[in-house]
């Protein structure tokens, strides 16, 4: 039966509410043998803008309604970056995040995007950015991981939001004065995994990160969506990633908003859903993630590495998986490591990071000197999506 948008659902946010779920049963309708993915990688693809960083995870900055913003200079994105050293790993460690000019001329980088100091933790994770063109105004959600000061970094995470100003005058953009730092969520532990305490490695993690702003057209209220895990006083399982949501207390967001229960959860199913994020197409609210396979349960569904995705009539739902195995876009079965950290842009476009390239079927966690030498840390060619209802096709 196909999907036909409807009026807005009003979610009860009582503990007896229940979330739309990713199943093991969901993951099964995939069909192995023909994974829409785009064209292997190659060398030519890997281009490094600063052979000293290391970049991942990339977004833009958006208008409010999810447009990409463009100046006359070109568009604005933001990435993850680091020092490159030997062990690609060592990234998470030393995480800031970067502001990137993309023009005809290609990319240009324009430095960090928060002043030193600023960031209320140890390092800045991902998040998501809006600007207003009528005031300048740069609004920015983003992960504060660990606490600034700490002697060891910890994987705690807390969300934040800012305000700073975007200043054109210069040879290349900036945001300045920054201010308005305000805890956007506080974890309570009641609907979502409480992270203060002790955590193991990254991509065996908890979550309570990647925060996306998002305005619903239905009724113009604003919220946040990000990574998190289930609340441990729930049915346990090591596989308890959902998609977490918070409502905003004011028009622009710039208080701290109401935690709301999960709209989405892969209990028994997968760990984590990262970066996740919306937009509204033909009356369908079309919600995407990333996963990473080996996050998994493997005893009753596995999937690639890839960009997931549902649809449904309203930000509640209910959701439909996007090809019923939710599956859009897989890496090559030549290349499973190949990209990363996919966003879908309202124009369909795909953006991602190039992670491990060329392996040609090496093992990166065997192979110590294969891992450091074709990790590429850069921006990967972009690939684009047509969707039809509950289907989507990869296009180039």
């Amino acid at each position: 039966m196909p999907l036909t948008p409807s009026p807005k659902l009003v979610p009860d946010v009582s503990p007896q509410w229940r979330p739309n779920f990713w199943r093991a049963s969901h993951l099964a309708q995939l069909d192995a043998a023909r994974l829409p993915s785009p064209r292997l990688f190659g060398a030519a693809d890997v281009q490094h803008l600063d052979p000293t960083l290391t970049l991942w995870d990339i977004w833009p900055v958006q208008l409010d309604n999810g447009d990409l913003v463009t100046l006359e200079a070109g568009s604005l994105w933001v990435m993850l970056s680091a020092p490159r050293l030997p062990d690609p790993d060592v990234r998470h460690n030393m995480a800031r995040m970067r502001l990137l000019l993309k023009s005809e001329a290609g990319w240009r980088d324009c430095g960090n995007l928060l002043p030193d100091g600023f960031s209320p933790g140890s390092r800045e994770w991902s998040g998501s950015t809006r600007l207003n063109p009528e005031t300048g105004e740069v609004t920015l959600w983003f992960t504060a991981a660990g606490r600034r000061g700490e002697a060891k970094p910890d994987f705690e995470q807390r969300l934040f939001h800012a305000v700073g100003t975007l200043d054109l005058t210069g040879t290349l953009p900036r945001v300045t004065s920054w201010r308005g730092l305000t805890q956007t969520v506080v974890n309570t532990g009641e609907l979502y995994a409480d992270l203060s305490m002790t955590q193991g490695v990254p991509g065996q993690i908890k979550g309570f990160r990647d925060p996306y702003w998002f305005r619903d057209p239905a009724d113009g209220v604003g919220y946040i969506l990000f990574t998190a895990s289930r609340a441990s006083h729930l049915p346990a399982s090591p596989y308890d990633g959902v998609i977490g949501l918070a409502k905003a207390n004011d028009p622009d967001g710039q208080e701290a908003f109401e935690l709301l229960p999960p709209i989405l959860d892969a209990f028994g199913l997968a760990s984590e859903m990262e970066r996740p994020h919306m937009f509204v197409r033909d009356g369908l609210y079309y919600l995407f993630w990333s996963t990473q396979a080996h996050i998994f349960d493997t005893r009753f569904a596995q999937g690639p590495t890839g960009l997931y995705g549902m649809v449904g009539p309203s930000l509640f739902g209910p959701f439909e998986p996007l090809n019923g195995s939710g599956l859009v876009l897989a890496n090559p079965p030549e290349e499973p490591r190949q990209a990363y950290a996919w966003q879908v842009l309202p124009s369909l476009e795909v953006v991602s990071f190039v992670d491990f390239w060329g392996l040609k079927g090496g093992d990166i966690l065997k192979d110590s000197a294969l891992k450091q030498a074709q990790f590429a840390g850069s921006i990967a060619p972009s690939s684009y999506l047509k969707l039809d209802g509950k289907t989507s096709t990869i296009i180039g």
